[in-house]
């Protein structure tokens, strides 16, 4: 693979359009903190970057107690006074979770995590775990006027699916308009991609960013594909539970089906199974994915 201009990488990165000014974004919170420690290489045009991800500095020198506490600087805790824990209820299909922001409704945007096996609701609302950057999501969205969901599911397959399509449903109905994006960590992409190939619900899905996670070339198949939902993977180059090469030659499968796909893959060097959901960029992020949008 071909790669240049690292020093412009950050920015050609995620700026595909200069928003209008009336548009909706997320306004700055800690940027200086979270913002990727240095981009070591760039492709297609900018949609592939690989990122200085260095453990000793990104994840020891970042944490009190290591993957357990983050220092106190990376997080603000004024936003759990918005912090719910709530049930979501529809027929038969129910679902835990818990909601912080415009929990009620009325919501400027919505983003749901997505935890991978083993995990829980708690694991998407820890302020103090992967660098605080859990923490990050809920105050950019509790300051934005959004909502950040965090959902608990123990099945990752076909009932998940249905439990996460309750909770979004619900959220649809009570933020008309808002635009809903859905983030999954690990073994949780299986859900993602399960709400992609539902018609009813992958409508009103403006995103999907996946950290750390599977890849599935139904998603090719879909209607949500055809309307080019734009597209996060995230990875590490040290993740031996899902291979970041099957991530990126899915990242390339996009690229090759449409150039011009708005698809970004962002490569942590050496970084591990658990590195995206520390590192990855929640604003740059949502940012890009509300103006391809045009939100």
């Amino acid at each position: 693979m071909r790669f240049g201009f690292p020093a412009a990488a950050a920015a050609a990165f995620m700026l595909a359009v200069t928003p209008a000014l009336a548009a909706y974004r997320l306004a700055p919170f800690k940027d200086d903190l979270f913002k990727y420690p240095g981009v070591i290489d760039t492709a297609y045009g900018g949609d592939y970057v690989k990122v200085d991800y260095v453990e000793s500095r990104d994840l020891y020198a970042r944490d009190v107690v290591p993957e357990k506490q983050t220092k106190p600087e990376y997080v603000s805790l004024e936003v759990t006074s918005t912090q719910r824990d709530m049930t979501a209820k529809e027929g038969r299909v129910s679902v835990q979770y818990i909601a912080v922001g415009a929990v009620e409704g009325g919501a400027k945007a919505v983003v749901l995590y997505v935890h991978g096996r083993g995990g829980n609701r708690g694991q998407g609302a820890n302020d103090g775990m992967f660098g605080g950057n859990f923490n990050r999501i809920k105050n950019l969205m509790a300051r934005n006027g959004g909502v950040y969901l965090s959902g608990e599911f123990p099945a990752l397959n076909a009932r998940g699916v249905a439990q996460a399509k309750v909770l979004l449903l619900a959220y649809v109905k009570n933020s008309p308009g808002a635009p809903v994006f859905v983030a999954c960590g690990s073994l949780g992409g299986r859900i993602c991609w399960g709400l992609a190939e539902d018609d009813e619900i992958a409508q009103h899905i403006d995103g999907f960013i996946l950290m750390g996670s599977t890849s599935d070339d139904d998603f090719f198949r879909t209607a949500a594909f055809k309307r080019k939902v734009p597209v996060y993977l995230g990875h590490g180059t040290g993740d031996i539970v899902l291979n970041w090469k099957t991530q990126e030659a899915f990242f390339k499968r996009f690229k090759e089906r449409d150039p011009n796909y708005p698809v970004k893959f962002a490569l942590f060097n050496t970084g591990s199974h658990g590195t995206p959901i520390r590192m990855t960029d929640w604003r740059l992020v949502l940012n890009w994915m509300l103006a391809v949008n045009g939100s």
